[in-house]
Parts: C-alpha cells; sequence; structure tokens
C-alpha cells in the first residue's frame, strides 16, 4: 500500500520484494532497505550516515509495525462483508508517510481529481524537487522538501501540474510548518477532532484532506475520510466480491459505528479491495 501505483518513484520495490525508500535527513540522504524473510521478521538495512534510532524510528512510523491489529480484527469480525478481505489480509498494518509534510503534499495533490491523473502529478512533483538517488534503474528520489516547494516559481509548480489552488495550498502549508503554526508535536497532543480543526485552519485542507494527513500522516485510526469517492469505488468492488446484494445503500455510518476507533482500517482495506480486484496482490498460501 505504500506504492499503489507505478508512477511512484519515491516508495520502490525489488524483484526480491525488498523495499526501498530515500529519506533526507539533517546528516544527508539515507537509503532504507526492508524485507521480510520470514512471518513476524523484518530486516533493515540502512545506507548512509544513519543512526540505528533514527532508523528503527522511521520504519516503525512508515510501516506501523509497533500497532496492535486485534481490535481491529475483532471489530472485522461483526461486519460480514469486510470479515473475508480482513481474514485474507490478516498481518497488514497502517502505512504512514515519515513526515507530516509528505502526508500534506499527497493528500492536497489527490484531491478531486482521479488517481492516475495525481499520481502522474506527484511524479513530475517529485523528479522536479526531490533528489535521484544514484544512477541505476531503479530511479529511486527523495521526496521534495517543503523548502524545495515553498521557494518553487509559480510557472515551475504548474509545469508539474499543479493548479493555482494546490500550489497555494502547499506554499502556506510549508509556511506554516516553517514558523512553527503546524507541527506533527501539535497534532499529536490533540484529539482527533481537535487535531484536524487545527490542520483545517490552512487554506487548502478541508474535512476530507484533514482526515487523510490524520490517517496517513498521523496513524489516527479513528478517522476515516468520508465522501470519497475512490472509497465508494471500492466498496462497491468488495461487496461484489463478497456477493453482497447492493439494490439498498450498505450503511457506511453504521459499519464505521461497528468499527470504533479502528475505522481508519476500513480505508486501507477498501483500497486493498481495488488491487486485489486488478489482480496486484498475490493469493494467500
Amino acid at each position: 500500500m505504500l506504492r499503489r501505483l507505478s508512477t511512484n518513484v519515491v516508495d520502490r520495490y525489488g524483484d526480491d520484494g525488498t523495499y526501498r525508500r530515500a529519506l533526507e535527513t539533517p546528516r544527508g540522504v539515507i537509503v532504507l532497505e526492508v524485507a521480510q524473510p520470514a512471518t513476524n521478521r523484518l530486516t533493515v538495512v540502512a545506507r548512509g550516515n544513519a543512526r540505528e534510532k533514527e532508523t528503527q524510528d522511521a520504519v516503525a512510523r512508515m510501516l506501523a509495525t509497533d500497532v496492535d491489529m486485534q481490535p481491529f480484527l475483532r471489530a472485522s469480525r461483526r461486519v460480514p462483508w469486510l470479515r473475508g478481505i480482513a481474514a485474507r489480509m490478516r498481518g497488514v498494518h497502517p502505512p504512514r508517510y515519515p513526515t507530516l509534510w509528505e502526508a500534506c503534499v499527497n493528500a492536497v495533490v489527490f484531491q478531486q481529481i482521479s488517481l492516475f491523473a495525481a499520481g502522474a502529478m506527484m511524479q513530475r512533483l517529485v523528479e522536479r524537487f526531490g533528489t535521484q538517488v544514484g544512477r541505476d534503474t531503479t530511479h529511486q528520489w527523495t521526496f521534495p522538501s517543503a523548502d524545495n516547494v515553498a521557494s518553487a516559481e509559480p510557472a515551475a509548480l504548474r509545469g508539474a501540474g499543479l493548479s493555482a489552488a494546490k500550489a497555494t495550498a502547499l506554499a502556506g502549508i510549508a509556511e506554516a510548518l516553517a514558523r512553527g503554526a503546524l507541527s506533527r508535536e501539535q497534532l499529536e497532543r490533540r484529539s482527533s477532532p481537535e487535531a484536524a480543526a487545527l490542520l483545517q485552519q490552512c487554506r487548502g485542507i478541508g474535512p476530507w484532506t484533514a482526515a487523510v494527513i490524520l490517517l496517513r500522516g498521523l496513524g489516527r485510526l479513528d478517522v476515516f475520510p468520508e465522501n470519497d469517492s475512490g472509497a465508494a469505488r471500492s466498496l462497491a468492488l468488495l461487496l461484489g466480491h463478497a456477493g453482497v446484494a447492493t439494490e439498498k445503500p450498505v450503511d457506511v455510518q453504521a459499519v464505521l459505528e461497528q468499527l470504533g476507533d479502528t475505522r481508519g482500517m476500513l480505508y486501507y482495506h477498501l483500497l486493498l479491495a481495488r488491487l486485489e480486484a486488478r489482480g496486484e496482490i498475490p493469493p494467500p498460501r
């Protein structure tokens, strides 16, 4: 789920399944390589001037290795059409972006346009304002820094495909982060409704965008991005796969109430349903 589109040049997977990610740090770029040689075991190799705790924290945050999935699995059993995919995808944890800035950029770029159009736009943004790591065939890039995007000429941002509104929103978010009006620490101290309200003080961030940032950036599983057109299409796929008749609309609010503080996992499982329908997830062994 870290790399749902082929246009993603930040999150990379090798032919052997190794996940590769380049991160900017105060001491320069480090490249993380994460493999899963066995169930419940990950191996991590860090290349560059990386500190062990920094590496461990980054991997734990991105892969959510510290998140207990049992509450969601128990709750999913109360939803018949969700029970099957939750069982098939057992072991999946909710991935997170490594920084609040990256979460904000992705949420803003993917607003109100198709998944593939947004993916192409993000690729152009990364290749124009990020840093390429190495020159091999993996085409690994770091995610663009807030400074690089905030200092870019409007024409350069438009060249990446950003609308004027989205370019203005990203500039405003970068400025808020730089002056300390917005930070991960501030959001983490707040409840999810309070954190969403703080995010929505930034231009270009509405309720849906704030929910995506909290879910994908901070791992807040008690939020679900409502009125998501992609999620609605994925729900139809999932219901069809589960053999659920859809003459009457599914009461999503009732399902969210059943899932309680794990409702954010429904967002990920709807994405998994879409990937499964496209044959991009291998069948369980």
